[in-house]
């Protein structure tokens, strides 16, 4: 059985549109999308189109969340520019569209062979907020996935490709569609990368294997729907590219 995760599009249709295509190859039997769909990109709209076709079960994200019923206790703290574009992504979406994303659930469970399941959320199975990167102390691994041993876990929100034992279990995340970047990356060193992330999860005979992919995007191309989109500070997304076009 193949299962492909997605996650972390924000916005950008254009990205996940070469993602399917390249899913279109690969077989899968399932797609399941692990939240933070819509806000921060210049194709919101494009975007639940494209998510409504394929009819996949969706996560909760934080930026979902915030989205739909914005307010001061969010744990990450949103600039003037974010407020501008949450506003204009809302002016670009339909009641229709609105209700789709309040169809998403906190966790999405996937049963797989040999009696297997996959669970998956945003951030944790606790909070779509929670954190999880290669560095994270192992303390925090466990206290936030071990009592879910030995599911099989897919997560999102830190746009880092990660893979990792917990416990019994076994813990991936595939990367980010909309916004690949590297963590590490100091504030001044900051750029995002030129290909869209997923994962596919394959499980046979009950064991699991984990395949992480990367799909070049035409940065031209990207800077060029987003000027063109009318979202605001639109130049900020061929700066995160350091674009130079």
């Amino acid at each position: 059985m193949k299962i492909a995760a997605i996650s972390d599009i924000h916005g950008n249709a254009y990205s996940l549109g070469l993602v399917l295509g390249d899913l279109e190859k690969r077989r899968v039997d399932r797609v399941v999308c692990l939240g933070d769909t819509v806000q921060g990109g210049a194709q919101p709209a494009e975007t639940v189109e494209a998510l409504r076709r394929l009819a996949c079960p969706i996560v909760m994200g934080n930026a979902d969340a915030w989205l739909l019923d914005e307010g001061d206790d969010t744990k990450e703290p949103t600039t003037s520019q974010q407020r501008e574009v949450r506003e204009w992504t809302i002016s670009r979406l339909s009641s229709s569209d609105l209700d789709f994303l309040r169809s998403y659930q906190p966790t999405v469970t996937v049963d797989l062979d040999a009696g297997r399941r996959l669970l998956c959320f945003h951030g944790s199975p606790h909070s779509f907020d929670d954190i999880l990167l290669p560095d994270t102390p192992n303390e925090t691994w466990d206290q936030m996935l071990g009592g879910f041993s030995p599911s099989i876990m897919a997560g999102g929100h830190t746009h880092t490709q990660q893979l990792r034992r917990v416990r019994e279990g076994l813990f991936f995340n595939p990367g980010s569609v909309g916004l690949a970047y590297d963590y590490h990356l100091s504030e001044e060193s900051y750029h995002a990368d030129p290909w869209a992330e997923y994962a596919i999860l394959t499980v046979e005979g009950g064991e699991p294997s984990v395949e992480f992919r990367r799909v070049p995007i035409d940065v031209d191309e990207l800077v060029r729907i987003t000027r063109t989109s009318g979202r605001p500070h639109a130049d900020k997304v061929a700066a995160d590219y350091r674009y130079q076009g």
